[in-house]
């Protein structure tokens, strides 16, 4: 079955904002999903994969290497490179009840008993590399993976040293997690691995509600025949991702811009200079996404509350909500819209 179309999703607007500008600038640091059940956190993200063009990688590769631009650190593609081939971009799933073995990859133990070799079997990190690895419920993750993905998420290497094997291989992706914060807070240490965090709810007014069920209702009933109508804007979107990707590199960032990501910044008490960078990076993927040449203080407005929210410390003299308390900081510093 095709996936939902991401040009069809209703409302959500934070969050598929969110997926495109990671999808222009993976060096934002992906995208993390609060929120209710049901509101489209799932769909929103295989949606925005199948949407992508596909890429090219070495044909064989089990780390889908690019071709003009092999990892130094892929022990394939050492070996001399081959003929390539186009695959659609990869979307990994990280299981909450996956081993540690089946998540960095292990001793190929087939081979291992049939013809005595030593031999690496790539896991989940490997399949996901130049893609997104997604994790659901990634609050729940289990603390020893968490540690295992930090490492990982700040080289883009993975190391293996086990059971004889001693290899290295890349592993670069784009992280992305949903999860419902009533069942636990993610730890620190990995939501800070995280460019953006983005709220969902659950729609309240009856129109929206009724469009997102005729919606979901109709691609249940003919999966092919909905796709195929949503065919033109899931092309139209798709261009407009090429070509602020071909435009981000060119997008000027005035030092007002800069200036004012400080303040906002300082005026949140953001701990160290990561807040700055995320702003910095989020606006000028939004100003390519707009088809502008230079980033104004409407993308900073517009991307703060995502890049910011999730970076404030807890103030118990505060009561208000970590959105509501950026809101306050970007009228405060930046004026009213």
């Amino acid at each position: 079955m095709p996936a939902f179309p991401f040009t069809a999703i209703v409302a959500q607007e934070e969050m598929k904002r969110a997926l495109l500008i990671a999808a222009v600038d993976p060096s934002v640091g992906g995208v993390l999903v609060f929120g209710d059940r049901g509101t489209g956190k799932s769909t929103a993200i295989r949606a925005l994969a199948a949407l992508l063009p596909k890429i090219r990688a070495v044909a064989g590769c089990p780390y889908s290497c690019a071709p003009d631009a092999p990892a130094a650190e892929c022990p394939h593609c050492a070996e001399g490179r081959g003929k390539s081939h186009l695959i659609p971009v990869p979307v990994v799933d990280l299981p909450l009840g996956a081993t540690e073995d089946r998540v960095v990859g292990a001793l190929d133990l087939e081979r291992a008993l049939t013809r005595g070799e030593k031999a690496f079997e790539p896991g989940l990190l490997a399949r996901a590399n130049r893609g997104f690895l997604y994790i659901d419920e990634v609050n729940l993750l289990e603390d020893h993976l968490v540690d295992l993905l930090l490492d990982v998420a700040a080289s883009g290497v993975n190391t293996v040293e086990r059971e004889g094997l001693s290899l290295r291989h890349p592993a670069r992706f784009v992280l992305v997690g949903s999860g419902n914060p009533e069942e636990g807070e993610l730890r620190p240490q990995l939501l800070d691995r995280f460019g953006l965090a983005c709220e969902v709810g659950t729609p309240t007014d009856i129109a929206t509600r009724i469009e997102v069920v005729r919606r979901r209702d109709a691609y249940e009933r003919d999966p092919e025949g909905f796709c195929a109508a949503q065919a033109k804007p899931e092309k139209a979107l798709q261009k407009t991702i090429l070509s602020a990707r071909e435009r981000l590199r060119g997008v000027a960032v005035p030092d007002a811009v800069l200036e004012a990501a400080a303040r906002l910044c300082l005026a949140l008490g953001t701990d160290g200079l990561r807040g700055e960078l995320t702003l910095m990076r989020t606006a000028r993927a939004a100003a390519a996404l707009d088809s502008a040449d230079t980033v104004a203080l409407s993308h900073l407005r517009q991307v703060a509350p995502s890049a910011l929210r999730h970076r404030l410390r807890r103030n118990p003299l505060d009561e208000s909500g970590s959105t509501a308390r950026v809101a306050r900081a970007v009228e405060e510093v930046l004026g009213a819209a």
